[in-house]
């Protein structure tokens, strides 16, 4: 049976900003994040992505332009030989009172129905509550990375059994290893 984990975009994959990240140009990888990916996807894990992006909804950028950066994050990790296998996103604001914004769980409903797999302990990586709280929702696994807001999400009162860890680097590791 293929080990499914899911991933937070902005702050574990690429550089986040309290601006929002509403292009291509500011699409930036945190050093290591690819290679994490594609180790993952080469070991026979499934790579999913769930993200709040609320810049949609406020006007920053467009589908087009999300659709440019995920196109670009499978191209990189496709060039290290692995697979992001699904992308969900949440194109909602903070007041649409939606079912997908994390730290609601419907994108991750989405992803088990995707795969058609049980979500009990599958590895969440995020760097804020609302995506280990999210995932947590559903029986999953609660990563913490150090990286994008992780530093500061780490001072807080974290679910029960978090691990913590430096980057999503440091927790393909940890998954590769155990």
């Amino acid at each position: 049976m293929r080990k499914l984990i899911i991933l937070d975009r902005d702050g574990v994959i690429n550089e986040d900003s309290d601006a929002y990240v509403k292009s291509l140009a500011e699409w930036l990888p945190i050093a290591g994040s690819i290679e994490a990916i594609a180790r993952l996807s080469q070991h026979g894990w499934l790579i999913a992505v769930a993200t709040n992006q609320s810049g949609l909804a406020r006007g920053y950028f467009d589908q087009a332009t999300l659709q440019s950066m995920h196109d670009r994050l499978q191209a990189l990790v496709a060039e290290q030989g692995g697979q992001v296998d699904l992308i969900r996103f949440c194109p909602h604001g903070p007041d649409d009172h939606c079912d997908c914004r994390k730290p609601r769980s419907g994108l991750f409903r989405e992803i088990a129905e995707h795969f058609a797999l049980p979500l009990a302990g599958v590895p969440v990586v995020g760097d804020s509550l609302r995506d280990l709280e999210a995932g947590m929702a559903v029986g999953c696994a609660p990563f913490l990375v150090r990286t994008g807001k992780g530093a500061q999400t780490e001072r807080k009162a974290l679910p029960a059994g978090t691990r913590v860890f430096d980057n999503l680097a440091a927790v393909a590791d940890f998954l590769l290893e155990n």
